[in-house]
């Protein structure tokens, strides 16, 4: 034990409370069968606290040992039938739609949920632009609690094993996921009546609606199955709540992780799905430069999520790691990823947020390594402090149980392994080549990707974002030589582009300019030599006359076909919007500022995010006509790089959409087949569904900023 304590109730924790019980449930499998159990035995209320859920979870595979419901839809169902006092209280974060193809489409709308008057189902949207709530808590009769990193959602079971080509690691779709790595934490007694505390608070910001606790009684709900791996132990509660209509920042969770790095002497051991905390990584730095500081092992997926998080969280990993790296002059810092040699090219999904100190400390909860989790999203962790020998060893046995899982060995075969090491880093070392193993980290990033991301400030903030002063700060105003001139200069530009736009829908040129003639009119070039040349830079011209984007795309697709038509329209689109930036640019910011009026100014501070994404973001979304978007992006000073990378891939799906829109529509009107109409309507509807959940997403955020 420690001579000083980390623990500091009301400075790193908002509570620091006895549990009668607690134990770590690690791995989906393990904790699923445990909170089945815990439902079917709730009697008053049930609160589940989530970022994701997924109705059609099946908690058990592969299992017989009960007659429960194995669905989590059909579980609740149940348990509401035969319990008439109970209400179950679910609240799921309002998700951001760039998580629609992941989730579960309104599970409120299950016609079996609907029918149950006592399931209270509450999209959870208080929280500032930009951020989630991601906390992980589900509480049962305010008697047995669960925290930690695991959410009900469909890719969140699997086994210890993580076993290659595991049939019971499906989703409700029906398809095989790869393997996932996470654990809870299940606590009782005063713990857990906490933790129902802070639902009942999450539930009334939600929805405006008191909550009692439920009536007390004395039935023991512990599951008779669970070893139980602490007993009488304090259980420390550290939040983190970003500053919102009214509500302080509370950062209990930094604090927290600040005070157990600096307090190490021997081992800091983490797990953790993300690593993009500059200033965690900053005492991390300070404590490997230390002669005699303690050993830093770092546990994180080989890569996360999908393309986008790749090229985004996994380049500021990368930046966050060569900065410990640098500091590491005693060779005390392994950053290290879960292999697994029969696993081929997939990789485990390591989704744990845990950290275990010299065997004294340990923490388990919802908070990720990163900038975000200190100060943006709602986080809660649950810390235990080890206040006698019998409790510390309980903490190393759970350290000795993921190391066993991560080196493929037994507890007993761990322990010779160790006793013949000087360091948890040389075992490391030693079995790096295994094939079911920790190996290390490969920090090293393209450098044309390292460049081309943005600052974690944009991508991993953390605190809420102000657009007002992020676009002072990222987007500079320079002082014209010609005041004058440029105003006048401007206001001739922009009333000529609101005149051609004025003249485009409101004078007979609008009976003129129809696909049917712009199609004559370029089917005419296929006789001329040089004919993409000419398509393409009249495409462009035409664009910066304010002709509308869409009806070129359709009128150069039927003429040319779905894919010259698509390269034709994407290369004059590309061109068009790189001569409005020029454009753009040359006016400067205040000239266009001055006379774009509130709406464009607004355009203005979106696009100040400088980089890919905010480009993207602004060509999904119809905030402006597309030369008004090139000329202010132009008069921002976002790069040139960034707009025109933004640009192909915030307008290529679109355009792709399109073309083979209007190319099934002209076969369907050309040869009405059954096959066809077919082909037709599935386009459509891929179409529609597509960008109706893009367009949805980012009109909100087009709404909020």
């Amino acid at each position: 034990m420690h001579d000083k304590k980390i623990i500091r109730p009301e400075e790193n924790c908002w509570r620091y409370v006895q549990a009668d019980r607690a134990s770590l449930l690690v791995d989906g499998k393990n904790y699923f069968r445990t909170l089945q159990t815990a439902i079917s035995q709730a009697q008053s209320a049930v609160y589940i606290l989530a970022w994701d859920i997924d109705s059609r979870l099946r908690l058990v595979r592969g299992e017989t040992h009960t007659d429960l419901p194995a669905e989590l839809g059909e579980l609740i169902n149940a348990v509401l039938k035969q319990k008439p006092e109970l209400n179950i209280y679910i609240l799921n974060w309002d998700w951001a739609m760039l998580y629609t193809l992941e989730r579960e489409w309104l599970p409120l709308f299950r016609p079996s949920w609907k029918k149950q008057p006592r399931l209270h189902y509450q999209l959870d949207g208080e929280c500032p632009f930009g951020s989630s709530q991601h906390q992980k808590v589900v509480v049962i009769d305010d008697k047995i609690a669960f925290c930690g990193g695991i959410d009900p959602g469909k890719h969140r079971w699997d086994s210890s094993e993580h076993a290659p080509d595991d049939q019971r690691r499906i989703d409700p779709d029906n398809e095989l996921y790869p393997p996932f790595h996470d654990m809870q934490m299940m606590v009782d007694g005063e713990a857990a009546k906490s933790l129902a505390e802070l639902a009942r608070q999450r539930w009334q910001k939600a929805t405006g609606q008191h909550l009692d606790p439920p009536s007390p009684n004395q039935d023991d709900i512990w599951p008779d199955d669970i070893n139980v791996d602490f007993r009488q132990v304090n259980i420390a509660i550290a939040r983190t709540q970003p500053e919102f209509k009214g509500n302080r920042e509370i950062t209990e969770v930094e604090i927290l992780y600040l005070d157990a790095i600096a307090a190490a002497q021997k081992l800091i051991y983490i797990e953790n799905q993300y690593f993009t905390s500059w200033k965690l990584a900053e005492v991390l730095a300070q404590r490997l430069k230390e002669q005699d500081g303690p050993e830093v092992v770092i546990i994180c997926p080989r890569m996360t999520g999908g393309w986008l998080e790749q090229h985004t969280m996994d380049v500021l990993r990368a930046r966050v790691s060569r900065k410990l790296c640098d500091a590491d002059k005693y060779d005390r810092l392994r950053i290290c990823y879960p292999h697994h040699e029969a696993l081929g090219d997939i990789y485990i999904s390591l989704h744990s947020k845990m950290m275990i100190v010299d065997d004294v400390f340990l923490r388990v909860g919802s908070a990720n390594l990163s900038n975000r989790s200190m100060g943006l999203d709602s986080e809660c962790d649950l810390a235990i402090e080890a206040e006698n020998a019998e409790q510390s060893d309980a903490i190393k046995a759970f350290r000795h149980r993921l190391l066993s899982e991560h080196l493929d060995v037994s507890a007993n075969e761990l322990e010779e392994m160790l006793a013949e090491h000087d360091s948890l880093i040389s075992l490391i070392n030693a079995r790096e080549q295994f094939p079911r193993t920790l190996r290390r980290l490969d920090c090293e990033i393209d450098e044309s990707i390292d460049e081309l991301t943005p600052t974690a400030d944009y991508i991993d903030p953390e605190r809420p974002v102000d657009s007002v002063e992020m676009s002072r700060k990222l987007v500079p105003i320079d002082e014209p030589k010609s005041p004058k001139k440029q105003i006048i200069i401007a206001a001739l530009v922009l009333l000529a582009v609101i005149a051609m736009t004025a003249l485009w829908k409101w004078t007979p040129l609008n009976d003129w300019l129809t696909a049917e003639n712009l199609q004559q009119l370029i089917e005419t070039l296929n006789d001329y030599p040089f004919t993409p040349l000419i398509v393409i830079t009249g495409f462009a011209v035409a664009g910066l006359l304010a002709i509308p984007l869409t009806l070129l795309v359709v009128a150069v697709a039927i003429s040319f076909g779905a894919w010259p038509g698509s390269l034709y329209a994407i290369l004059g689109s590309m061109l068009s919007a790189i001569l409005g930036y020029i454009v753009g640019e040359w006016l400067g910011r205040r000239s266009v500022s001055q006379m774009a009026g509130s709406k464009l100014n607004r355009l203005s501070k979106r696009l100040a995010n400088h980089g890919v994404m905010a480009v993207i973001t602004v060509r999904i979304i119809p905030v402006a006509p597309f030369v008004l978007i090139n000329l202010v992006a132009g008069a921002s000073h976002i790069k040139l790089r960034d707009f025109i990378w933004g640009t192909l891939l915030g307008m290529l799906p679109g355009i792709l959409a399109i073309t083979v829109f209007a190319n099934s529509l002209l076969r369907v009107v050309q040869q009405p087949e059954p096959l066809e109409i077919t082909i037709f309507v599935l386009v459509v509807l891929g179409i529609g569904s597509l960008m109706y959940g893009v367009k949805r997403w980012l009109n909100r955020i087009s709404t909020d900023t």
